[in-house]
């Protein structure tokens, strides 16, 4: 038979048996919804109703639709594990959003009353930064943002015996009420009142009178007004007068004192009640003040959650850490919430910023563990957030998908995700328009596609559903969860529960001893270490103009340790005809003067970027490179350039520095860290000299002395966006190595040592990096 007569007949064969296959079988109504798998199904027709089609097939789908919508889920206990807006959106909406109040009461606990939210306090940007200078707290600013959003609208009418308008208006007033936003608090609560547009006389009474006594407290309390010089979120001051008002919590004069942990949440819970939610609604991960650590594949480990957002690594994050300021309290209230609850769920959020700081708390992943008949769910992400999931951990060209985020959950926390969650929600992209996705790529904005059969192998079920907002979608062409959509799903998964099978087959997650929590060495919050580093301030030679702004870089990069201001005596701006300095190897128009010991600065880099502005960034880089350099003391006793002359022709040089003996040298470092630096440095070492250290370089070489090149990468570390120089030498450490190229590997390995170095001897950051 002819070639093309065989591949007719194979094909004929194909297509006769495709077709007895569909022929023989049995045509089911749910066939007609989306999706894959009952469960998917079910959400899908939860979600969107009955589809078109002959009334006989679609009966059925209608009366199933309905049943799915009477399930009662009035006594379900909730809660959710999350931090901002994430969070706060799925509760009850995103309560900052200017729309919010058209819409205040859908989401989960519109469907779940017995909502409890359990927020991550690692934040350190914003208002909640401003309070921390100040405060010995947690982050508050998210606590505020959730608890606006868990106000309920059956307890709002029958507490305050409003109609449904009326607690809508009261909403929308606590909403810009919480929500003001002041660059300091003005001379009395009257004008603060003005100012944001609030009349307390149009509230309830009651709400009114425990509202204005809060707001008075931050003007009759020394201590509170003093908050009031800084820019602020009024509804976190408010928060911060609920708690510093309860039993127990001594006020303060002159230094701020922690209050109680019990103080934290009795404040909390009388806010939550007087604002119409339920007192339980919003709980703290912990009351212990925290900061974050982020671990850069790169070796590089900066603090402060803020740096994951503002630092573009241009590398993957390999883990994070939580270090507390002491010991760290988990209430007993949450882990009974834990054991207790019917539902957990895990909001959607910044993935190494929400969910992971909490869990890191001793005992709280086992608590959940241990709760093996509720219902576990965990919302996936929805966009690839730069600086935190634009790059997949070892495979950096590759898009970030939802495997890996569960990756870096079992990364990251105690025990892996095991045991956390059975389920992964992720939003449906089929009901999303392509030009929609097209728009969002312009912007640089990715999502997170669901990778199905990676998310399976994993051991877990993923469900895709149409749970993305089509209101924002249509209005504004902006692709978030939708409260109300979110809820249903959950209702419908809740449904769909076997009570007999709960617990059944779930892992523990790996064995694992005691957690030990990352406790601050010298059990120090961020209020006392900048007090601290105020203080030093004031012994150097800083003009009244220069002191807060220098105190303002130091609090910005939490890394900078008060020993680092030991070699610094002061600040000079040097104008640019006085400038002097030579710039063969750098345009930094900064240095450190080990002869005074003074930073100084050529003046046109102190200029502001704009009229009434402070100093921009050129001033911060300047000071962090001197700073940098002052670490090193006045170690070189001499530095000298000598040409290599080869048949009359000067073919390159040798740079040579020597080192002071060691009782006329003053350095943050010891002798053998200095030679161990100068090593990295490609500074080669005498064999009969132990101070001398060489380099011969050709004469078209480039080269960093390794003064400035300890500046820069001071400066880099810190944040590399502010050296790019460095940037640019790091980037070897990027590309991929080859066997065949010894030579790049070496200089990979010089660069990793640097890192290493500074993340060890520089900011004595080695205890984390485990």
């Amino acid at each position: 038979m002819p070639t093309n007569e065989a591949q007719v007949a194979a094909e004929s064969e194909r297509l006769q048996a495709t077709l007895g296959a569909l022929q023989a079988g049995c045509f089911r109504p749910l066939d007609l919804l989306p999706y894959q798998g009952t469960t998917e199904k079910l959400l899908a027709l939860a979600l969107n109703g009955p589809p078109a089609g002959p009334a006989p097939i679609t009966e059925g789908l209608a009366e199933l639709a309905a049943a799915l919508e009477g399930v009662d889920t009035s006594q379900a206990r909730v809660l959710v594990f999350g931090g901002g807006t994430g969070l706060s959106n799925i509760i009850g909406g995103d309560s900052r959003h200017p729309r919010w109040p058209e819409n205040p009461f859908a989401g989960l606990k519109a469907l779940f009353p017995r909502t409890s939210a359990v927020v991550c306090v690692t934040d350190d940007g914003g208002s909640t930064g401003e309070l921390l200078k100040d405060l010995p707290l947690i982050a508050v600013g998210d606590l505020r943002h959730v608890l606006l959003s868990s106000i309920r609208l059956d307890k709002l009418t029958k507490q305050y015996e409003l109609n449904e308008s009326e607690a809508t208006q009261v909403v929308g007033r606590l909403h810009r009420l919480f929500n003001f936003r002041f660059p300091r608090l003005p001379v009395d609560g009257a004008t603060l009142l003005a100012q944001c547009g609030v009349d307390l006389a149009l509230l309830p009474p009651f709400m009114a009178r425990s509202l204005g006594g809060l707001i008075a407290e931050l003007f009759e309390h020394g201590g509170l007004r003093r908050l009031g010089q800084r820019p602020h979120c009024l509804g976190n001051l408010l928060l911060v007068a609920a708690i510093y008002r309860q039993p127990g919590v001594q006020p303060w004069s002159a230094e701020p004192v922690a209050p109680p942990p019990a103080a934290i949440r009795q404040g909390l819970r009388f806010l939550a009640d007087l604002l119409g939610a339920s007192p339980e609604a919003v709980l703290p991960c912990t009351t212990t003040p925290a900061s974050l650590k982020i671990l850069y594949e790169n070796g590089v480990l900066v603090s402060g959650e803020s740096k994951s957002a503002t630092a573009r690594r241009r590398c993957p994050v390999d883990r994070v850490f939580v270090e507390f300021a002491h010991p760290p309290e988990v209430a007993p209230e949450l882990l009974a919430a834990v054991a207790e609850a019917d539902i957990i769920l895990f909001a959607p959020g910044s993935l190494f910023t929400s969910i992971i700081p909490i869990l890191q708390l001793p005992g709280l992943a086992a608590a959940v563990r241990q709760n093996r008949r509720a219902l576990k769910v965990l919302l996936a992400n929805l966009w690839v957030q730069a600086g935190e999931t634009d790059l997949v951990r070892g495979e950096r060209e590759r898009r970030f998908h939802v495997s890996d985020l569960l990756r870096a959950y079992r990364r990251n926390i105690p025990g892996g995700f095991a045991g956390l969650f059975r389920q992964v929600l992720v939003v449906g992209m089929r009901e999303i328009p392509g030009s929609i996705l097209q728009s969002y790529a312009l912007e640089n904005k990715i999502p997170i596609y669901l990778d199905r059969e990676q998310v399976q192998a994993l051991g877990l079920t993923p469900l895709e559903a149409a749970i993305a907002s089509q209101h924002t979608l249509d209005g504004r062409g902006v692709i978030q969860h939708d409260p109300a959509a979110v809820a249903c799903a959950a209702r419908v998964l809740w449904a769909l529960r076997d009570p007999a099978a709960d617990g059944q087959g779930e892992e523990e997650g790996e064995p694992q001893g005691e957690i030990l929590a990352l406790v601050n060495p010298q059990r120090q919050t961020p209020d006392r270490r900048l007090a601290e580093l105020e203080a030093r301030l004031v012994e150097l030679d800083l003009t009244e103009t220069w002191r807060p702004v220098v105190a303002n870089i130091l609090w910005n990069h939490r890394d900078i340790r008060l020993e680092h201001l030991a070699q610094v005596a002061g600040l000079r701006l040097i104008s640019v005809a006085d400038w002097s300095r030579c710039q063969e190897w750098d345009n930094v128009f900064s240095f450190y003067d080990p002869q005074d010991r003074m930073i100084k600065i050529r003046a046109d880099v102190a200029q502001p970027a704009a009229p009434g502005a402070g100093p921009g960034p050129r001033f911060e880089i300047a000071f962090l490179v001197a700073l940098g350099q002052s670490l090193l003391g006045n170690y070189a006793a001499v530095k000298e350039k000598t040409p290599v002359v080869f048949k009359r022709e000067t073919v390159g040089y040798i740079f040579s520095l020597t080192m002071r003996e060691e009782p006329a040298r003053h350095s943050f470092f010891t002798g053998q860290e200095l030679a161990e630096y100068l090593r990295l440095a490609r500074m080669r070492p005498s064999a009969a000299n132990p101070l001398l250290f060489t380099r011969l370089l050709n004469s078209q070489e480039g080269f960093t002395p390794p003064g400035l090149l300890f500046g820069l990468t001071y400066a880099w570390y810190l944040d590399n966006r502010f050296a790019p120089h460095i940037e640019y030498k790091m980037s070897i450490a990027r590309a991929e190595s080859s066997d065949l190229v010894p030579e790049q590997q070496r200089i990979a390995g010089r660069r990793q040592g640097l890192i290493d170095f500074f993340r060890s001897r520089v900011f004595r950051q080695q205890q984390v990096g485990c």
